[in-house]
Parts: structure tokens; C-alpha cells; sequence
């Protein structure tokens, strides 16, 4: 074979060579792109099998969402749990002294639906809680409902006995309960809340009415701490009130009793208390009668405390002097209705002598003399025949005769015939002690420039300094001789008014008054007493308002003087010095 032989078929070789390589190539890159559309294909398939999985959870979840939204019945009688945690604020005295504040505990709850066997948890639930309702609460326990209630507000050592009895489907939620460390002694300042601590009486409701209420519905409060609500009453003075009314009761047996301390220059009501009363921790417990505060949601005739306003209307009015006299020795006598003096002199008497004898006669004539429609609009003037203002809720509207005629004035000018509450005579008879300024009562501290703002003058400061006499006389030689004490000017004046008994005037159901202030050459408090239905048949003149609310003020007065800053004037001799005008 020749050289170009050779080199033709090597040529030939050398093609073929290449195009067996160029095939082999080709078929390669072919199954290289069949194994890349297997991985994509693959891909695309978890990635469905994903979608669907979380599709699936997803409607899970909105399933358990839709359900917890579609069964609010079951949790219907609290507030959801972010605001259960939410807090009231603290409330304290003057002092800072806590009269009522929120502490942390727990309430029992069942789910039904995870209970095992009623029967058994209901047992076990009673081994612990003695007065559980058995009947009550086999019937939560066996319902189809899916929580409920068992307990609210268990104590610490309850929550721990439960928990180790080991009861499936029982557990405990958190709260709040209000609790009042001094019970009683406040309890109708202070009022009271609910099992969803929320305010019902007092100033526990004035807090809620303030916007916390509100706030609490719309889920706007936490569980941060509240700035605490300070109340204008001292708690050392409120508890020798409660004291004093406490033992009044007992001692005469009466119906109830009440006091009020006031400050004639600012208004604030340093102590008030009324009893019956209750323990707000647990107001329930209370007997219904617990729950009238008689010095602010009461409305009473009275009695001769009235006096006071009609003098002072006599003086303020121009047409009365001091150095007035009037005729008592005859009874007045209009239509079928006669006018007596309960203890008459039978005489003609100065001003000051009809107020220290309490001469209904005497009190009547001046009431004339002024004028029915001057008498009525006199009392409108000291706010006795209109609802009172203040932040306390329980404020009762003074009742009064639809149309005012002479026998109408005369009977009220010593007492009868309009009722009213004793909170509103006494802040009456602030009126009457500071110069002449009406100021309405408050439950919250005041200053004396912030009184003058809302003070209104409704007598002249001469006709207040004539007032300040007439109790300081009634005080040394009256009727108010047991409310004096030694070291302080005591002046006051009392009320005995007879009780409506079936539209009568019954003569053995009494409602006894003093209204005092001291000291008198100075007043700085005006102190009021109350005492409704004193037993009258033990020989220990009860039904008197000298021998039963007077030597409440005594005793008030006597053991609250120097806490209130009150210092005792006393003589060169170290007797107590008594001043007169």
C-alpha cells in the first residue's frame, strides 16, 4: 500500500473516530437533560406537599380560633384574661392610711368536657370546700358546656388542698379581690366592689364613674399600679366615731345611730359613719338594714336642730334682733292645729332665751314674722330642700310640702314638716359657724382657697357671729350641757323629733340630734350626732337628744380634739376657761 494509500484510510479512521465521539457526546447531554426535568418535577411536588400542610394547619387553627370566638358564653361572667390582672387603685386616708387595696388570688374552674367522673370530683371538691353546693356543682361538672365556674376567690391553703387531690379537668385562674383592712369602720365612705371587682357603692363606685369603668370594659387598663385615690377622712378620727355611734346603740338599744365630723373652712368630712353598718370584705353577710347609710341616703324630720336655721333666717332677714322679745305664754293655735312649748316658760322671751328653751311658740312667731315664701326660700338658700352634691353616690332628695302655707312654715320653723339628712343639716350648719358660706361637702382633700371658690355667702358674717352666741349660750345653760367638754368651747343645739308612725306622730319612737361646733369662740369643726329610736322605757332619759346625742359630741369631741389639732384653753387656775361674748 502506497504512503497516500495509507494516509487516505487513516484520514478515514480519523473520521469515523470523530463522529463515534460526536454521538457518544450526544447522547450523554440527552440524559443529562431528562434527569434535571425528573429533579424539577420532584421539586414542584414538596413543594405541593408543603403548601398543602400548611394549608391544612392553617385551617386547623382558624377552625380553633373560629371556635374559641364562637362559644363566648362560656367565659360570659368574667372579663377576658389580659384584664382580669387589671388593678383598682389603692384608697387611702389623709394620712395615707390604706382603707382599701387590691391583693392577688385565685378562682376554681372546671372544664366539663375533661371530667372523668362528676361524682368522684364533686366528693373530693367537698373534703375541701365544706359548703360547696353538691347538687350545684355535679350539675356544672356533668354539662356539656366547656367551663365553669366552681369558686371564686380561694385562699392560698384552699388552691394548694385542691391542687393535691389531682382532679383532671379542675384548674385555677388568677384575679384580684379587694380587700378592706379596717372592715367596717369606713364602710359606707368607702363602699364596696363585686366578685369582678368592679365598684358598687361609695367611693369605690365614684372611681369606676370617674372613667375606670369604662377604661376596664375597653380592655385600656393593666396591671400596672394606679396612682392611689386619697379621701379626706382621718381613719383616727373615724374610728372614735365609729366607736362612739357603736357604743350609743348598744347602750340605748336604738334602731341606729350616726356622726359626722366636718371642717367649716374647707368642707372636707374628716369622719362619717352610720349603723348599722358593713364589712365590705363581704358585704353579703350583712343584714339588708347594713347597707342604709342614714347620714347621707337617709331623710329625717330633725327636730328642734331646725331652730338654728330659723333663727339665723330671723336675724339674717333684719327684722329680728337679739334684743327681740316675742310672747310664749300662749299656745298659737291654726285651724285644727295647736303650737306648744314642750317645756314652757309661760312667759315673754328674748331671742337668745327661746333658743336656749326650745320655744316651738318663740321659733314660730319668727317664722311669721319673715314670711312663708322668705322661710321657704331661706332653706333653699342652705341647700336643705335640694339634693346635696358630692362625690359620694348615696345622696338621698329631701322631701318637702308640694305648696307651702303658714301652718307649713310654723311646723318646720322648729322641725317638722321637711325631711332631710343629717349630712345636709350639718353642712347647713357649717354655714352658720364660718361666717356664712355655704360650702358643699366633700369626700376628697381641699384646700381652704379651693373651698372659697366654690363657697357660696349666704349670710352675713354678723348673722354667723349672732349663731356662734346662741349655741355657745344653749351649750353652757341649754340643752347642750352634756356635749361640753373641759378645755374646749362646746356649742351646739339638739333635736327631738317625734317619728311618723301610719301617718301619726308617735310620741315613744324618737329621732335625737345634736348639732355642735367647736370650739365656739373660734369654730374650726362642726360635729353632728344622730340616734334613731332609743329605747325610751328605761328611766335613763333617752328620748331626750340632751341625755343622748349630746354626750356623743362630748365624747367625740373629747377623745378626736387633739388629733384634729385642736389645743384646750384652760384658766390661770387650770380650770377650763369658758368664753363668753
Amino acid at each position: 500500500m502506497s504512503f497516500l494509500s495509507r494516509i487516505m484510510l487513516l484520514k478515514s479512521q480519523a473520521h469515523f473516530a470523530t463522529g463515534g465521539e460526536r454521538a457518544v457526546v450526544g447522547t450523554t447531554v440527552a440524559i443529562k437533560g431528562t434527569g434535571k426535568r425528573k429533579s424539577e418535577l420532584a421539586r414542584k411536588r414538596v413543594g405541593l406537599m408543603i403548601a398543602g400542610f400548611v394549608v391544612a394547619y392553617g385551617v386547623i387553627g382558624g377552625r380553633l380560633v373560629q371556635y374559641g370566638y364562637a362559644h363566648p358564653e362560656t367565659v360570659s361572667s368574667i372579663m377576658p384574661a389580659d384584664r382580669l390582672m387589671a388593678s383598682r387603685p389603692d384608697i387611702l386616708d389623709r394620712n395615707g392610711e390604706v382603707l382599701a387595696t387590691d391583693i392577688r388570688t385565685v378562682s376554681l374552674f372546671a372544664e366539663p368536657h375533661k371530667i372523668v367522673d362528676p361524682d368522684e370530683a364533686v366528693e373530693k371538691l367537698s373534703t375541701v370546700l365544706n359548703d360547696l353546693d353538691i347538687k350545684g356543682t355535679y350539675k356544672k361538672l356533668s354539662s356539656n358546656s366547656r367551663f365553669q365556674w366552681l369558686r371564686r376567690q380561694l385562699t392560698p391553703k384552699q388552691q394548694s388542698q385542691i391542687l393535691a387531690l389531682g382532679i383532671p379537668g379542675i384548674g385555677f385562674r388568677p384575679e384580684k379581690r379587694r380587700f378592706y383592712p379596717g372592715g367596717s369602720t369606713a364602710s359606707h365612705i368607702v363602699g364596696y366592689v363585686n366578685i369582678d371587682n368592679r365598684g358598687m357603692a361609695g367611693m369605690e363606685r365614684y372611681i369606676d364613674n370617674q372613667g375606670l369603668a369604662d377604661l376596664t370594659a375597653l380592655g385600656m387598663t393593666t396591671d400596672t399600679p394606679l396612682e392611689p385615690v386619697r379621701l379626706s377622712i382621718d381613719l383616727r378620727v373615724q374610728n372614735i366615731v365609729h366607736d362612739v355611734v357603736v357604743d350609743a346603740v348598744k347602750k340605748f338599744e336604738a334602731l341606729g345611730a350616726g356622726g359626722v365630723v366636718l371642717d367649716v373652712h374647707t368642707g372636707e368630712v374628716l369622719a362619717m359613719v352610720s349603723v348599722p353598718d358593713f364589712d365590705p370584705n363581704n358585704p353579703a353577710a350583712s343584714a339588708q338594714e347594713g347597707w342604709l347609710n342614714r347620714m347621707s341616703n337617709g331623710t329625717f324630720e330633725m327636730g328642734s336642730t331646725f331652730k338654728s336655721f330659723t333663727l339665723a333666717m330671723g336675724l339674717d332677714s333684719g327684722k329680728v334682733k337679739l334684743s327681740d322679745t316675742f310672747d310664749a305664754r300662749y299656745p298659737i293655735r291654726i285651724g285644727r292645729y295647736t303650737i306648744k312649748d314642750f317645756h314652757g316658760k309661760n312667759r315673754i322671751l328674748s331671742v337668745p332665751e327661746i333658743f336656749q328653751y326650745s320655744s316651738n311658740i318663740g321659733t314660730a312667731k319668727i317664722a311669721d314674722t319673715v314670711g312663708t315664701e322668705g322661710h321657704k326660700a331661706f332653706l333653699e338658700r342652705l341647700g336643705l330642700t335640694t339634693r346635696m352634691q358630692t362625690e359620694l353616690p348615696e345622696v338621698a332628695t329631701p322631701s318637702q310640702p308640694r305648696e307651702w302655707k303658714k301652718i307649713n312654715s310654723i311646723t318646720i320653723s322648729f322641725g317638722h314638716g321637711v325631711s332631710t339628712t343629717p349630712l345636709q343639716t350639718a353642712v347647713a350648719g357649717v354655714a352658720l359657724m364660718n361666717g356664712g358660706k355655704l360650702i358643699e361637702p366633700t369626700f376628697l382633700p381641699r384646700t381652704r382657697e379651693q373651698a372659697d371658690q366654690v363657697a357660696q355667702q349666704v349670710l352675713r358674717p354678723s348673722t354667723s357671729d349672732d349663731m356662734r352666741y346662741l349655741f355657745e349660750v344653749n351649750g353652757i345653760k341649754g340643752s347642750g350641757k352634756k356635749a361640753r367638754v373641759e378645755g374646749f368651747n362646746v356649742g351646739g343645739k339638739t333635736g327631738t323629733a317625734d317619728k311618723v308612725v301610719n301617718g301619726r306622730y308617735v310620741s315613744d319612737k324618737n329621732f335625737n340630734a345634736f348639732l355642735a361646733a367647736f370650739p365656739i369662740d373660734n369654730p374650726q369643726y362642726v360635729v353632728l350626732t344622730v340616734i334613731d329610736e332609743p329605747r325610751t322605757d328605761k328611766g335613763n332619759g333617752a328620748a331626750l337628744a340632751g341625755n343622748s346625742a349630746a354626750p356623743m359630741v362630748a365624747d367625740i369631741i373629747r377623745r378626736s380634739a387633739a388629733i384634729l389639732g385642736v389645743e384646750p384653753k384652760f384658766g390661770e387656775d387650770g380650770s377650763a376657761l369658758l368664753v363668753s361674748y
